[in-house]
């Protein structure tokens, strides 16, 4: 692929160690470390017994960012990390990357249009912007070329650009997902505080009883995450079958469909 200055830029499913580092902005010796761990997969060998890392490694070294923000410990990030599938995809990566950064205080970047091709690893265009900016993953500054990025939402943003939907489409989903996850948001809150916060209320003076319950909100949110995402998930299967019935029916001769 190459890039409108002229530049060849490697397609991100044949990385090396060394481009892998520079795409997530981490070390090589990072990456050996989280391998090591087992928070990586390991990386396809190709000719010359090179190994090869691909957007899967990608999404995964982001989502290890985005929970490390969270001020979970190595030891949390592996146990939430094998509780994942071992054949899921950069996009559901990204989904649960998305999902966590949610937790986040609202924060924005300022970045130049370089870099942010840089952060997602691949050449943007103008009607890439457009759509990024129609989408609020960015916005445009008074410099052309410097955007505010919302760091929770540019992986997965810079992924639909690939999806074979309108951007109309695009932006009548996301008004559907803000509406229930802020409905399910609010009411998991409500119940948070009745069956928690109030119960410590009576047994606990005020300064010891916000350390705890803050220690407990971050206990529970990666968990609550990852629930509402594999819930999501499990009910957009069962949409899809119901929908297109046709097309997850078995096949004569091939047995039950498989769950």
């Amino acid at each position: 692929m190459a890039r409108q200055d002229g530049t060849a830029q490697e397609p991100t499913d044949r990385l090396t160690v060394d481009q892998l580092a520079a795409r997530a902005g981490v070390t090589v010796r990072t990456i050996r470390f989280y391998s090591t761990r087992g928070l990586l997969p390991p990386p396809t060998i190709g000719p010359r017994r090179v190994g090869h890392y691909g957007p899967e490694h990608l999404s995964r070294l982001a989502l290890i960012e985005e929970l490390q923000n969270q001020g979970m410990t190595l030891a949390a990030i592996e146990r939430y990390l094998q509780r994942l599938p071992d054949d899921i995809s950069a996009h559901d990566l990204a989904i649960h990357r998305a999902v966590v950064a949610s937790w986040m205080p609202d924060t924005v970047d300022e970045t130049t249009r370089g870099q942010l091709e840089g952060r997602v690893g691949r050449e943007l265009t103008d009607d890439d912007l457009e759509r990024l900016e129609a989408m609020s993953v960015i916005a445009r500054t008074e410099d052309p070329e410097v955007f505010r990025v919302d760091p929770a939402l540019v992986q997965l943003g810079v992924r639909l650009l690939d999806v074979p939907i309108s951007q109309e489409a695009i932006l009548a989903a996301r008004e559907v997902m803000l509406k229930h996850t802020r409905s399910a948001a609010r009411e998991l809150s409500r119940l948070f505080k009745q069956e928690v916060w109030d119960p410590y209320r009576e047994r606990e003076p005020e300064p010891e009883r916000r350390e705890r319950m803050k220690a407990l909100s971050a206990h529970m949110q990666p968990m609550v995450v990852q629930a509402l995402v594999t819930t999501f998930q499990r009910s957009m299967k069962e949409e899809l079958r119901h929908a297109f019935p046709q097309e997850s029916a078995p096949r004569p001769g091939a047995g039950p469909a498989a769950e």
